[in-house]
């Protein structure tokens, strides 16, 4: 394969590339080429290892050598990773991750609309002044298009696809642009067979640790001051799903976690709290039940019934999906079997 010819705006030029697909990438700001490359080069380790190409770094350049494919596939990485930095931002091992997902994703689906012209990737992102926020795989930069596209988002899937993270994230960065008027968090506080009223202390005292994946998100997407100065003012308003009974929710922007241990009557109650101007994301795992009756989840029958209806979108997520540490996927595969 003969070797891309680069811009002559790109940050990075081709010195050398050979039908053996073996070429030399050059990026013109050394400090920016080290936080490419990661401590002790740490960033083209993680490239050899997952795309099983050879990564070698002098100075500001890098020199990749291996698989047609695969070396493409990296150039890619490499361009999005260095624009990223360009524009100020950071890069950590999980999104050199999640650039090679998406790389890989980019020959598998030529279709994808994460393509753009001359190969370059562009990953969907969720902005908040704290921090930026990337996909990390195809299928959270379908989830992220579908939260900006539809005003109901369903985000089912195993453990640790950031199905809830970037629902937040997103919810938090709507908040502070001032599109929504408050953020309403909810999930039922039925886990693990444990009833409320045998639990030590006040309402509050009881339900909050149940609710702690959702404040954990929050103090992740904005800063800590402004966390608790909006929880005091009720524009952040995380509540146990039995506080919604009643409520129509009206220019907000709601996540429901846990989905999957809703009854159908609550997810039903839930639903139609719907309100003007107000968007809502549901996000649960079907395969983790707690419920007495897994039959019964409010969850699986919401996806079948409301599947195809106009203003909703079902977003399916998989093991290939998950970005905690790679463990996670292979427990969620060994429980849950190769189709999960």
């Amino acid at each position: 394969m003969n070797g891309h010819e680069l811009t002559t705006s790109s940050p990075r030029q081709s010195k050398s590339q050979t039908d053996a697909n073996q070429f030399v990438l050059t990026f013109e700001n050394n400090r920016y080429a080290s936080e490419l490359f990661g401590q002790f080069d740490q960033n083209l380790k993680l490239l050899e290892q997952r795309l099983h190409i050879d990564a070698r770094a002098r100075g500001n350049s890098v020199s990749i050598s291996g698989d047609v494919v695969a070396t493409n596939q990296a150039r890619r990485a490499l361009d999005y990773l260095y624009d990223r930095l360009q524009k100020g931002g950071s890069i950590e091992l999980s999104d050199v991750e999640g650039a090679i997902r998406m790389a890989i994703a980019a020959d598998d689906q030529l279709s994808l609309p994460t393509m753009e012209r001359k190969a370059k990737l562009s990953m969907s992102q969720i902005s908040t002044r704290k921090k930026t926020i990337a996909a990390r795989t195809p299928t959270q930069d379908t989830y992220i298009r579908a939260l900006e596209r539809s005003e109901l988002v369903f985000g089912v899937g195993p453990a640790g696809t950031g199905k809830t993270y970037l629902a937040v994230a997103y919810a938090a960065q709507l908040l502070e642009r001032g599109a929504v008027d408050r953020i309403i968090l909810s999930r039922p506080a039925v886990e693990a067979g444990e009833r409320l009223g045998f639990l030590p202390g006040d309402m509050k005292e009881k339900v909050d640790p149940y609710l702690r994946p959702l404040y954990d998100a929050l103090y992740d997407t904005l800063p800590a001051e402004q966390v608790e100065r909006r929880i005091a003012s009720g524009e952040i308003e995380i509540a146990p799903l039995a506080f919604m009974r009643g409520r129509t929710l009206a220019n907000a922007f709601i996540v429901l976690d846990e989905a999957q241990n809703t009854t159908i009557a609550q997810m039903k109650m839930f639903l139609t709290r719907f309100g003007e101007g107000s968007r809502m994301v549901i996000c649960g795992d079907p395969r983790q039940v707690d419920l007495p009756l897994p039959g019964a989840s409010g969850l699986a029958d919401a996806v079948a019934r409301l599947d195809g209806v106009e203003g909703i979108a079902m977003v399916p997520f998989g093991i290939g999906d998950v970005v905690r540490h790679p463990v996670v996927g292979r427990i969620v595969q060994a429980y849950e079997g190769p189709d999960a």
